[in-house]
Order: structure tokens, then C-alpha cells, then sequence
């Protein structure tokens, strides 16, 4: 989001993506170093959109205890411990939303979608982690409901530079993301 991309506020929703303990903090169990770089880059994004009037929408990893995602990767973000917490830099305010998610896609059996067509918001700004996985998935079923997409390249982060990259060419060449 950037100035010049506010003029119709109405249209856009700011979706913060897995910013939380198990995926921020240092020694996490999916830890991914370089969310913590990208904090104040989102921070300062939240603040624009709240100045604009848009809302903000934090999408949260919130698993059971057997989650077969385990299998795939460790432990984490279970419903009830402090590592499913969004990290307290980017604590959310009453009146902003907190979608639940089991999977990749902060779409995916949430009520995201409901929610964005009940604000009727038809462009998503979307931050967070990990570029390669949530955020391009997220953008990718976003896209498949016709949104339109911004992803502000400093606002993401992944584990590696060219997991990061590839994500962010993906969205960009096959799904008309526009990246800033």
C-alpha cells in the first residue's frame, strides 16, 4: 500500500499473515530469522491503513494438537500456547479481525472470505510469512475469488532469498499481483 494505491479505501483490506511466536522468535520451532526484519516494515503498512480507515486482518496458524501438518513439519501454533500468539510488536487492537486457519491458505475453511465480502473489500494487501507458502497461497486462492492483490515486497518474508523471489515472480507473472 502506498499512497497513490489509496484513493478508493473502501476496496482494501490489510492482511497480516502468521506473525506469530512459533514463526518470529528466535529458537521457534518454524522459525523464519527473517520475519523479525520485516516487523517495523509491517508495523509502519498497519498504520497507513489504519489512517485510510482500512481493516486490518490478522489470518493465524491455529492448529489441534494431532494436526497432520505436524507430520510435514514441527510442532506449532497450537490453539492455547503462547507460540500461537501474534509477536506483541504487532499486537492487534479490539476493533481489528483475527481469522483462524489450519492450512496455508488463510482462505482455506476460514471465514475470510465471508468476512472480506460482508466488509465488501475487493483488494487485499497482504504481509507477513512465509512468502513462498502462506502468502503466496493466500494470494493464489485470492486470486481464484477475484481480488485484486498488492503484496509489498518488504512486508514478506521467507526462509530463504530464493524461495523469496521465486514467490514473489510467481505472484507477480502468473497471478497479476502487483508487488511494491
Amino acid at each position: 500500500m502506498r499512497k497513490s494505491k489509496c484513493h478508493n479505501n473502501e476496496a482494501y483490506a490489510f492482511i497480516v499473515t502468521d506473525m506469530l511466536n512459533d514463526f518470529v522468535n528466535k529458537g521457534a520451532p518454524l522459525e523464519v530469522p527473517k520475519a523479525r526484519t520485516i516487523i517495523n516494515n509491517i508495523k509502519k503498512e498497519i498504520f497507513r491503513a489504519r489512517k485510510h480507515g482500512i481493516p486490518i486482518i490478522y489470518c493465524c496458524d491455529t492448529h489441534k494438537n494431532n494436526d497432520p501438518e505436524f507430520n510435514l513439519w514441527p510442532r506449532h501454533a497450537v490453539k492455547g500456547t503462547e507460540g500461537a500468539l501474534i509477536i506483541k510488536q504487532l499486537k492487534p487492537r479490539p476493533e481489528d479481525y483475527i481469522v483462524a486457519k489450519t492450512s496455508y491458505s488463510c482462505f482455506y475453511k476460514t471465514s475470510l472470505d465471508k468476512l472480506l465480502k460482508k466488509l465488501g473489500r475487493t483488494h487485499l494487501i497482504i504481509t507477513g510469512v512465509v512468502t513462498n507458502i502462506c502468502v503466496l497461497y493466500t494470494a493464489v486462492d485470492a486470486y481464484m475469488r477475484g481480488y485484486k492483490l498488492t503484496v509489498p515486497k518488504n512486508c514478506v518474508a521467507a526462509l530463504t532469498r530464493i524461495e523469496h523471489q521465486f514467490a514473489l515472480q510467481q505472484m507477480k507473472r502468473v497471478f497479476r499481483v502487483e508487488i511494491v
